[in-house]
């Protein structure tokens, strides 16, 4: 299916010729017909589907077909995309600006940690959608900035992150603002009980629409798995990161602190190094982001719910410096890799404390992970280690690396050599010089 078959306007067919696109993913090609229909709308489907385009595009048909060409005054808010990150919402609004491109239609993009002034003066000039993150946008229509009473389609995208952070009443508090007739479009990744209740209180009789199950991961993305201790995980890194086709890795961790312990260890050798989580100021995690998409950082140390809105096309590895506790997490961190068709490389590094997480994502993706069981600081895994203790303030972000030379532990526990070639890229034996994950293959 092409987009030609998805009947579109020209205006929409030329700015996506303009940006290269030429084949919808499988969420476009079901959604979009919906959206255009006027029906509302469940979507299931993570980061990486092309879910913004999903519901970008029929939104901007729909305005621009229904536009008064005789309207007078200041256009008022048709269609209210509401997200839960700053760096989410303004990766919209880049869309909407790219698919809209041949339109007159007006949109603007506002969130917190920044004075509100250029947003409110945007706002005052009058737009046709609005792109928001909750707690600025109740801001403002407390301040009287912002009327909800035009609105005709309402998004919510990332139900499940917006429960994670905390703003589930913010957005029922917006829902009572809204107008009842209207069309709903409802997106999350995973479909929590807080989550469907929600949903059944938005949605009214819609299309659903479910595409790359949470429990899946992409054939492109080649996944391997290191034993490491935990004081040897920084180390690991630093030995990884010595090949330079590693342009670029997204590392993941699983708290703030660990993040930022990770950064320091990478900048400490030369490494260009920055930390994406909540604890950063907006602006911060902006400018990260963007130092990374230019290639000018090479290393972004995050922590998932940071990293919920990067979207970097060319992005080939992603690291795993700690496991997630949750399953479905791993897939999250992985389908930042190997997107639109190319291969990608997801490594993760797996401690003792770590194994049952281990286990619980193996189930979840119904497979093993296969296993780099030669590389300098290698041990076997015991079984007999329970999951860390999360009171610990410890043990989050590994340790510093061993001394300059990273020599392996003497008193380590060595994995045992491989003894077929199913355990391992090289195909058994001893690895030669490309150890780091890939095993030879491209990324």
């Amino acid at each position: 299916m092409s987009f030609e078959s998805l009947n579109l306007i020209e205006p929409i067919k030329l700015a996506l010729a303009a940006e290269g696109y030429t084949t919808p993913t499988p969420i476009q090609q079901q959604a979009i017909p919906i959206v255009l229909e006027g029906k509302d709308l469940l979507g299931v489907a993570q980061t990486g589907t092309g879910k913004t385009a999903a519901f970008s595009i029929p939104i901007i048909q729909k305005l621009y077909q229904n536009r008064d060409i005789n309207r007078k005054g200041r256009r008022k808010i048709k269609a209210l995309i509401v997200t839960p990150t700053r760096e989410l919402a303004i990766q919209i609004g880049e869309s909407i600006a790219a698919y809209g491109a041949n339109t007159d239609l007006r949109h603007t993009v506002i969130f917190g940690g920044v004075k509100q002034g250029r947003q409110t003066d945007e706002l005052h000039n009058g737009v046709d959608i609005l792109v928001a993150t909750p707690g600025r946008l109740l801001d403002l229509i407390t301040q009287g900035f912002i009327t909800l009473n035009a609105i005709e389609i309402f998004v919510l995208d990332e139900a499940d992150r917006m429960l994670d952070m905390g703003f589930v009443h913010d957005v029922k508090r917006l829902i009572t603002l809204l107008p009842k007739q209207r069309q709903s479009l409802f997106f999350s990744a995973t479909m929590p009980d807080e989550i469907v209740k929600l949903a059944s209180t938005i949605l009214h009789n819609p299309s659903s629409v479910s595409v790359t199950p949470v429990s899946s991961t992409a054939d492109t993305i080649n996944q391997f798995l290191y034993y490491v201790d935990k004081k040897d995980k920084n180390a690991l890194l630093l030995e990884i990161l010595k090949e330079p086709k590693i342009e670029t890795a997204l590392v993941f961790t699983r708290t703030k602190h660990g993040a930022d312990k990770v950064v320091k260890v990478l900048l400490a050798k030369g490494i260009k190094a920055e930390a994406i989580h909540g604890n950063k100021a907006q602006n911060a995690r902006q400018r990260a982001l963007t130092n990374f998409k230019s290639k000018e950082t090479r290393v972004l140390v995050a922590t998932d719910i940071a990293a919920r809105g990067i979207d970097v096309d060319d992005l080939a590895y992603v690291i795993n410096f700690e496991i997630p506790n949750i399953p479905e997490t791993y897939v999250h961190r992985i389908g930042r890799t190997g997107r639109a068709g190319a291969n990608g490389t997801a490594l993760s590094f797996c401690e003792d404390e770590e194994l049952t997480y281990l286990k619980d994502i193996q189930r979840l993706i119904g497979k093993k992970i296969p296993v780099i069981q030669e590389h300098p600081y290698a041990i076997q895994p015991n079984y007999s280690v329970g999951p860390p203790v999360v009171q610990k303030p410890q043990g989050r972000g590994g340790a510093r690396p061993s001394n300059s030379s990273q020599k392996p532990n003497a008193n380590a526990r060595t994995a045992p050599k491989p003894n077929n070639a199913g355990n391992t890229p090289q195909g058994g034996g001893k690895p030669k010089k490309k150890w780091y994950g890939n095993g030879g293959r491209k990324a």
